[in-house]
């Protein structure tokens, strides 16, 4: 409701003022400091969201028998060794998806030769 009141203002207000270049950056001045005001509201919540989201995967982190520990605060950690981290759970990703592919083989193998004995 408020949009449409601003908006209903601004075309009222833009011939009340004959559209002149003044009117023009008024109103460009208060749309731009809206526009900066809703970005940092969105990144605020952003970072809010993302420091929750982290506190709940530092939780199971820590309530995981065999989970490591080191990985709580990796968040803080320079961009050098995220990138080893990454790396590492790159090639783990890498040998489960082959691990997988494999088991499916052979699940298929299984099933294709139960099918065709009587």
């Amino acid at each position: 409701m408020g949009a449409i009141f601003i908006i209903v203002f601004w075309g009222f207000s833009g011939s009340a003022f004959n559209f002149s270049d003044t009117w023009q950056l008024v109103i460009n001045t208060g749309t731009t400091i809206v526009t900066f005001l809703m970005v940092f509201l969105i990144q605020n919540t952003q970072n809010r969201d993302a420091r929750a989201f982290h506190l709940k995967l530092d939780e199971l982190l820590k309530g995981v028998k065999g989970a490591r520990a080191g990985l709580i605060d990796i968040e803080d950690l320079p961009d050098e060794e995220l990138e080893k981290f990454h790396d590492e759970f790159k090639k783990l990703h890498e040998h489960y998806a082959e691990e997988l592919i494999k088991r499916r083989q052979r699940s298929l193998k299984k099933t294709s030769v139960s099918t065709k004995t009587p």
